[in-house]
């Protein structure tokens, strides 16, 4: 019984029987780079009794690489399956050899394991774990931090003039601009929605009441300490996040050198000092912004408009908003450097702190928000 390849293919086979004996005549070039014979074609082609051992003739045989080895590699396996004995003595030595490396290890084919869903008390109780921990930590850090800053008020915090320096640097002046676009267009919004009712019944004078108070009470406040959150939180907690990384702050730890007051407190004075400023520059710009929309849809010129303010936002209502800004600078500090030094020992964990310290600065800056204008609704303030 013969059988022969296709002629275009420059590996050719040739399979004769004899009794219980199976003879593969290898002949030609077996290269990777001219194809490798199907061996399921090839498995067709044994007769339907199949002969209990298979051989080798390669007298014929040419050049060899990979190719080959891929071939008999499937050829064994599949004649283990049929119960078919394979002779590999008659092969070429560096063949055996080869063929005794690869099949010494036989190739893992591990199931595909079923990705079930966690149940769900799995999942509350994995929530609840990571909360306690979180929540574990947190009182931790606020503590170090509150003795930090008795330390600093007793002059004994150990951190350099020039880091505050530096950070207020980039705290304040760093984020005028951010915050003048924030605040310009926020005041824009409130004058014109102001102005699409208060129109209705001729009291579009009072569109500078409503700016007025709004950007000096919440929103200036409010929209620095969210654009703070996300450009100078995010900040801290990616760089305490590398340096957690990088093992920097165990090696403070090493020196003795407390990395709450050399790389917390230093932040945390900083945004303590310029929110307040950048709240107060918020809300001349947002009130600036109610000014443009009157003036140019409303005919209220910057003299009424002005004059109007001032005697209706007294000063009580801005010390209300720069309160909120001391505040929320504080929280802001906080939760940055907590997900920094939370942080873990990966690429990834760095980006997910620095996510993490945007989305917890802007959860506290809300209900700190809330928690003070209820307080002033209470004390009449």
């Amino acid at each position: 019984m013969q059988f022969i390849m296709t002629a275009n293919n420059p590996k050719n086979y040739q399979l004769t029987t004899d009794a219980n004996l199976l003879t593969l005549h290898l002949s030609g070039d077996w290269l990777f780079q001219s194809g490798i014979p199907d061996i399921e074609s090839f498995l067709q082609q044994l007769p339907e009794s199949h002969p209990q051992k298979l051989t080798f003739n390669c007298d014929q045989m040419g050049r060899w690489d990979t190719g080959l080895m891929i071939f008999l590699v499937d050829l064994i396996q599949s004649s283990r399956k049929n119960n078919i004995e394979v002779d590999r003595e008659s092969l070429p030595s560096g063949v055996q050899k080869l063929l005794q490396l690869s099949l010494a290890v036989p190739e893992r084919r591990s199931e595909r394991r079923a990705r079930l869903g966690q149940p769900i008390l799995a999942k509350i109780g994995n929530v609840t774990i990571e909360m306690h921990r979180s929540w574990t930590e947190m009182l931790t850090f606020i503590g170090d931090v509150f003795i930090a800053f008795i330390n600093f008020l007793r002059g004994r915090a150990h951190f350099r003039a020039s880091d505050l320096l530096f950070q207020i640097e980039a705290a304040g002046p760093s984020a005028l601009f951010i915050v003048t676009l924030i605040s310009v267009l926020v005041g824009m919004i409130l004058a014109f929605v102001g102005a699409v009712q208060l129109r209705l019944f001729g009291a579009e004078i009072f569109i500078a009441n409503l700016v007025g108070l709004g950007m000096a009470r919440e929103m200036g406040a409010m929209m620095t300490a969210i654009v703070m959150a996300g450009r100078t939180g995010a900040a801290y907690a990616a760089l305490l996040g590398t340096m957690q990384v990088n093992e920097e702050i165990d090696a403070l730890k090493t020196i003795a050198v407390s990395p709450i007051e050399f790389l917390v407190l230093p932040r945390l004075i900083a945004l303590v000092i310029t929110m307040p400023l950048l709240c107060v520059y918020a809300d001349f710009m947002g009130i600036m912004g109610g000014a443009i929309v009157s003036a140019t849809m409303l005919d209220i010129s910057f003299f009424q408009y002005f004059q109007q303010i001032q005697g209706f936002v007294g000063l009580s209502h801005f010390i209300i908003g720069i309160v909120k800004a001391i505040v929320f600078g504080i929280l802001i500090a906080s939760a940055g450097c907590f997900r920094g030094l939370q942080c873990g020992r990966s690429a990834s964990a760095v980006g997910f702190s620095a996510t993490s310290a945007v989305v917890t600065s802007i959860v506290l800056i809300i209900v700190a928000d809330a928690i003070i204008t209820v307080l002033c609704q209470v004390l009449g303030v």
